[in-house]
């Protein structure tokens, strides 16, 4: 009886911390907790960026009054974003279209001087898909008047243009109301689209769903 009695007290002695069962214990304890709160930590590693209040169409000058500070954690690309610690270079413009409440890509900032595309108005009488908004892609094509007070066979002469804004004119009394296309024109075709307006070509502003061109 006491054999048995002694047996049972060896089996319920405390362990010692000398017992490398507890140490391995303790130690994934440990182990846990740290983690844990890394884990919180860096889910509340957020930092201030700035986003378009409203939309910012390509060449529009960037000021304060049109942005917004925001709360966001970009992790590793937060140097691609402008932020207010950095501050707002005076004179920066929209050099790609930023939609509302966007974050502001510096990729997307630049000089007015070096960007290679402006808004031409191109006002136009047929009516516009409702897919045709600012940002999307449209082919502009151009008949030139002909000597028999018609006009050429159109060309295609601006693929895939941006569209930087679309304004609904107004209508004279008895004819159809117009729309004024604001669409994003690369230098080198500038001379051309300019001449048909001066000659006083049909121009015509076509949808392009796929967004081919620049």
């Amino acid at each position: 009886m006491s054999a048995g009695t002694g047996s049972a007290g060896a089996r319920l002695k405390k362990p010692s911390w000398k017992d490398p069962r507890l140490l391995v214990g303790i130690l994934l304890v440990l182990a846990s907790v740290v983690g844990v709160i890394s884990l919180l930590g860096a889910a509340d590693q957020t930092t201030e960026a700035y986003s378009a209040r409203e939309s910012i169409a390509v060449g529009e000058r960037l000021t304060t009054d049109k942005l917004n500070r925001v709360k966001v954690r970009l992790g590793d690309v937060e140097q691609h974003y402008l932020n207010p610690e950095s501050g707002l270079t005076e004179g920066l413009v929209a050099v790609q279209r930023i939609g509302k409440d966007q974050l502001l890509p510096r990729e997307s900032l630049g000089r007015l001087d070096a960007l290679d595309r402006k808004p031409v108005a191109v006002t136009i009488d047929e009516a516009l898909p409702g897919q045709a908004v600012a940002g999307s892609r449209v082919d502009v094509w151009v008949a030139l008047p002909d000597t028999r007070n018609g006009f050429s066979e159109p060309t295609l002469l601006l693929p895939g243009a941006e569209i930087a804004q679309v304004t609904t004119g107004s209508a004279a009394l008895g004819s159809a109301r117009s729309t004024v296309v604001m669409v994003l024109v690369p230098d080198e075709q500038m001379p051309k689209l300019l001449g048909a307006q001066a000659n006083k070509a049909k121009i015509s502003v076509v949808w392009n769903p796929g967004g081919a061109g620049r």
